[in-house]
């Protein structure tokens, strides 16, 4: 018999952990969302891993540099530790749209590197997001995606094509949701994947 690895969440930074701001690039403006932290520490409890994937083409753009990219996710990651939560990592795309990357949401490239460096599988994780491109990205893995109502959260959920398969408040709701799938899927419901 395997062991059964260790399952993760997928999460969209700006608009799901923190509140949006247009290209953010001042650490000092990095301001968690509520029910972030409680939400974080829920998934934690899980048992769950907790991944950061973030399209930041104000890198490509010129907008800020990758040490001003790397002093926002040390603050962030500073805000978080702060409050019992721990991320496994923080995984950033620095291109623009028209450089046609890999790793850029909805392409998977982000998601496939986590991966492959902490050893989880793609279809068992779970991705919060707040844009169609997060949804995106859950979908062309095979996870199961949640929005989030925050950020951006709102308009897609009223007037986006994005499909995912929750719609919640906020992290706290997402990771009752997760909860609530996997006492399920633990059940012998198949719940999470049929």
């Amino acid at each position: 018999m395997t062991e059964k690895r260790r399952q993760f969440v997928l999460l969209d930074r700006d608009g799901t952990l923190n509140i949006e701001r247009h290209y953010l690039s001042d650490p000092d403006e990095v301001t968690l969302l509520p029910n972030t932290v409680v939400g974080l520490r829920q998934l934690q409890a899980l048992g769950l891993g907790l991944v950061v994937i973030t399209n930041q083409s104000g890198v490509g753009r010129g907008m800020f540099d990758i040490q001003r990219l790397n002093a926002i996710h040390e603050r962030l990651t500073m805000l978080l530790e702060g409050q019992g939560v721990t991320l496994d990592g923080i995984y950033f795309c620095p291109h623009t749209p028209e450089d046609n990357c890999q790793c850029r949401k909805p392409k998977p490239g982000m998601a496939f590197w986590a991966a492959d460096d902490l050893g989880f599988s793609l279809p068992h994780t779970f991705v919060i997001g707040d844009k169609a491109c997060d949804i995106g990205i859950g979908h062309n893995v095979g996870a199961t995606t949640l929005l989030v109502r925050t950020g951006y959260g709102e308009d897609e959920a009223q007037y986006g094509q994005s499909n995912p398969h929750f719609i919640v408040a906020d992290l706290l709701e997402a990771a009752q949701t997760i909860e609530s799938l996997l006492s399920a899927d633990f059940a012998g419901k198949g719940m999470i994947h049929e």
